[in-house]
């Protein structure tokens, strides 16, 4: 496992930035509307900028906008330096939600070398769907959301687990045709889209919480946001966002829980 030097990490985070950028270009010249989240939106509002720790950035699109943003980055996308992923277009590809990358870097997340596909430093593009606004119905959609992402994860869990057991689990699931799990999926996403419900999430990512969603009205309603000097769109009612995935989001983690993913190897521009 390889420890970003400070260095790095600094590096890493400038293109990072560079496909926020990118994102946001795309989306105003489109019209296409979307926001930044998790510790991407806690750090504008706590750093004005990235968590000096964080090693990663996340763009959220309620589903027909992110279906929007997948098309336009076709015809408008800088191919010269970037490149965006998601499992229609890569090969080999295992996540429900997409990636942009920084062609010719190198961010290669532990466990993961073996995945068939170019793993330059990316940022998290990912779709938002409606949930069941009924806790019960939430509660079920969230236990099909994670068997897929378990099956969707198997290709990993199968080398990166510690535990021998779960190993055999994950070598079982891993059995199960990839296509047979991305039509499951398609699938969630099209029964999703007969719902306008008050909550939406990522069907195949974590919530942080036993809620199992968040509210649609927050990713509905952006502005403008400071950035590392950068405009960006963020959660207008950011407060409210971030009290419900991070509690007191304003006080700083211990210093021991401030890290970095780990990574087995990293070449950067």
């Amino acid at each position: 496992m390889i420890i970003l030097t400070d260095e790095q990490l600094h590096k890493l985070q400038q293109i990072e930035l560079e496909l926020l950028q990118e994102v946001h270009r795309i989306c105003k010249k489109c019209d296409i509307h979307y926001t930044i989240i998790a510790g991407t939106m806690l750090g504008a509002v706590r750093h004005a900028g990235f968590i000096p720790w964080d090693d990663d950035a996340d763009v959220a699109l309620l589903r027909p906008e992110y279906e929007k943003f997948r098309r336009a980055c076709k015809t408008e996308l800088d191919t010269n330096r970037f490149v965006f992923q998601d499992h229609r277009n890569t090969k080999g590809y295992r996540w429900g939600y997409g990636k942009l990358r920084r062609k010719n870097t190198l961010f290669l997340r532990e466990y993961q070398e073996n995945m068939p596909y170019m793993q330059g430093v990316f940022i998290d593009i990912f779709p938002l769907d409606s949930v069941p606004d009924n806790y019960f119905l939430r509660s079920l959609n969230n236990f099909e959301c994670f068997c897929i992402r378990k099956l969707l994860w198997a290709k990993v869990g199968k080398v990166s687990e510690k535990s021998w057991w779960k190993q055999q689990i994950y070598m079982l699931l891993d059995l199960v045709p990839e296509k047979i799990v991305f039509e499951y999926y398609r699938g969630m996403v099209m029964r999703a889209a007969h719902m306008k419900t008050r909550m939406v999430r990522i069907l195949t990512f974590p919530t942080p919480n036993s809620e199992y969603g968040y509210y649609r009205c927050w990713y509905e309603n952006s502005t403008d946001i400071l950035f590392e000097g950068i405009m960006l769109q963020g959660i207008k009612d950011y407060d409210s966002y971030l009290s419900f995935k991070f509690g007191n989001y304003m006080k700083l983690p211990p210093v021991q829980e401030r890290k970095t993913h780990p990574i087995s190897d990293i070449k950067l521009l």
